[in-house]
Parts: structure tokens; sequence; C-alpha cells
């Protein structure tokens, strides 16, 4: 059974995947993974100097990376894939239906690499299980990252749990979980009308309760880690997210940590 550390410093010896946070929210979101010969980035959505400075903040190079997996078309998710692909010769791997629609954000790559929702597939040591999930993009995609029995799984910029969704992240041993809102501050909140109805909507974003609900239903014993990702900064706090989750800490269920918009998160390392 994989087992969760946390090290700012030293990276345990023979880890099988290791999680940071670069960035989460809608400023711009970027997750680093590595199993210590492959690393990659999902999504790039800061500025290329930010992300590099993120990198650099953790001990990590840009240098080691070995390619980009791309989500959906977003700006708050490709703002940094054009600029860092094109200088450090990375892949930059996204479906057809996304590749044409941030054609213009993105524009020249070094290497680009297309992959089909459904279809797992390698990137180096890498196993990639790219999913359909229901957000208004092109064709946007969940993931769940294997290697060597750790499993992580990947689900933010959804507006509702589909059964597909359920079945791709169940035997997670980490899991990067959206929890975008809290229903009331959204609907009192200061955003016009139309973008709450967005939000709200089955292409939108997960509150924080709807979060919980396919947390509930999903863990299992060996999850060790459930990181809370792109919570609003107008619509959510930190605390009313974690209190959602509250009940779920006491049932000895798993870790539950918070990514933020600001500074990155620590490093998660699956052994």
């Amino acid at each position: 059974m994989p087992v969760l550390y946390h090290s700012e410093r030293q990276p345990p010896e023979n880890y099988n995947l290791a999680v940071c946070l670069l960035a989460s929210g809608s400023k711009g979101n970027s997750i680093y993974v590595s199993n210590g010969t492959t690393a990659l980035l999902i999504d790039a959505g800061l500025s290329g100097i930010e992300i590099e400075r993120r990198l650099q903040s953790k001990n990590l190079s840009p240098e080691n990376l070995d390619a980009i997996l791309v989500s959906h078309e977003h700006g708050d998710h490709i703002q940094g894939v054009g600029v860092l692909s094109r200088r450090y010769r990375l892949p930059v791997y996204m479906n057809p239906k996304t590749s044409k629609a941030s054609q213009t954000q993105i524009g020249k790559v070094s290497n680009l690499k297309m992959f089909e929702c459904g279809r797992p597939f390698q990137i180096k040591s890498l196993t990639i299980h790219p999913f359909s999930i229901s957000h208004d993009a092109s064709d946007p995609a969940g993931f769940t990252i294997h290697h060597n029995g750790s499993k992580i799984g990947i689900a933010t910029d959804l507006g509702m749990v589909t059964a597909m969704v359920k079945e791709h992240l169940k035997d997670c041993h980490l899991m990067i979980l959206e929890a975008n809102h809290d229903p009331a501050m959204l609907i009192e909140g200061p955003y016009p009308w139309p973008i709450k109805q967005r939000i709200k909507s089955r292409s939108g974003h997960l509150s924080n309760e709807e979060s919980k609900a396919l947390l509930d239903e999903i863990k299992h014993p060996k999850l060790e880690c459930v990181i809370l990702a792109h919570l609003s900064e107008t619509n959510n706090t930190l605390q009313k997210a974690l209190g959602t989750f509250d009940k779920t800490v006491r049932d000895e269920a798993p870790r539950i940590a918070v990514a933020c918009q600001e500074a990155c998160g620590e490093i998660f390392y699956l052994k």
C-alpha cells in the first residue's frame, strides 16, 4: 500500500509519485507530477516566468520537465503552455478539440501530441488515463496517473459528477478534487446572475458539498490524501471548504489539504 510523505527538503528514497500544486484557482492552475525519472506539468495557467519561479521555490528545475499535459483550453490552464514548450522543447499533450480551440492562445509548440479521452497512453515511465468531464470547454479532460502501483486522480473544472468520473477516481491513493464554491456565498455574492448560473450549471464547477458527496462515495482505506482545488476567491473560503469536510476528517478518512492561488502547496510523495 502506498504511504504518503511530505517533505520540503529531502524526498524519500524510491518514491513512486510526487505531486505539487503550483497554483490553483481562477487566476491560474498548474500541477507538477513526477516519479523521479519522468516529470510533467498538468496545465500551465500562469506566465512562463511565474511557473519557473514556483518550480524553483520547491527546488524543482523546469529543465527537468518532460512534457505538458493540457486538460482544456481556458486561459487559466494554458497561459504559459506555449512559452514553456518553446523554451524547454517540451512536447504538449492534448486532445484534438482542445488543440483546435487553443491554437491562437498557445501558438506554435515544440511537439504537439494528441490523446483521446478514454484511451490510456504513456509519457515515458508514467501511464496517463484521460477521461471526459462536464465543463464548458471543447473536450475537457480529467486524468489519472499511474506508476508502480500508485495512482493519483485529477478532477477539477467539472460541473457535475458522472458515473465515469467516479469510475476513474476509485482506488486512487491521492486525489486533486475541485471544491470551487460555497452555494450561499455564490448566490449572495457580487457576480452577475448569468455567471452565477454558469458556475452552478452542469458544465460549471463543483461546490464544496458536491465535492464532499463525491469523496464520501468513493473514499476507501488506501486513499491517503485529498487536495481541494480551484477554490473561488470570491465565493469560497478555506474555512468553509475545510468545514464541509470536517466529518470526513473526523471519521479517519484521508488527510484533507487545500491548494491556493498565490503560492505553491507542499510536495506530497507516495512511496
